[in-house]
């Protein structure tokens, strides 16, 4: 516990970097202006190309998964996920942006690689012929956060501590997918070409 005050707090500031706005910008574009107004890898592909959507994915993934793999490594898992979630709620609600930020999927995709990485290997297994076969990121995401948290209380062996902060967190992710659901229920989501 006695890391705690100072590796929750960092993990927040690294997850407010704004991988999408620096590497949109480098491009000349605005992900917060432009598409669906979101600052994450699915509207910087759209908007920027596929290789400004790839490095903001990276980026964002690297937010969860480095806080949450060094602090494993620390004090376990519990520390893992205390700050791998210190990173997603920087990378949701960034102080330095009015607290206006992603949605959290990859940041919390990248907390699971660190932490349970056969449950993210069968995530991404999942994940990607549902966006082939719908076009829609969203649906992935949606894919992905409906199962994350049954993948890690199996992968941990029944532990329903883990599995309740990873509902946690699950659930705060797809609060921030309302819009999305919305769209889809009208038809009207963006499709990823």
């Amino acid at each position: 516990m006695t890391w705690w005050w100072l590796l929750v707090p960092a993990s927040y500031i690294l997850g407010t970097f704004p991988t999408a706005h620096i590497v949109a910008g480098f491009v000349g574009h605005d992900p917060t202006t432009e598409g669906s107004g979101n600052p994450g890898a699915s509207n910087v592909y759209r908007v920027a190309g596929a290789r400004a959507g790839v490095i903001v994915l990276l980026g964002d993934l690297l937010k969860g998964f480095i806080p949450a793999l060094i602090c494993f490594f620390i004090e376990g898992h519990t520390l893992g996920l205390a700050t791998g979630f210190a990173a997603m709620l920087g990378h949701i609600f960034p102080i330095t942006r009015r607290m206006s930020g992603g949605k959290g999927v990859a940041t919390l995709g990248g907390v699971g690689i660190a932490l349970y990485p056969l449950v993210a290997v069968v995530g991404v297994c999942i994940w990607i012929p549902i966006m082939k076969l719908f076009r829609r990121a969203s649906i992935g995401s949606l894919a992905l956060i409906a199962i994350f948290p049954f993948g890690v209380l199996i992968n941990s062996g029944g532990s329903w501590k883990e599995f309740g902060i990873v509902s946690g967190a699950s659930l705060l992710v797809l609060s921030r997918h309302s819009e999305n659901i919305g769209r889809l229920l009208r038809g009207e989501e963006q499709a990823i070409d």
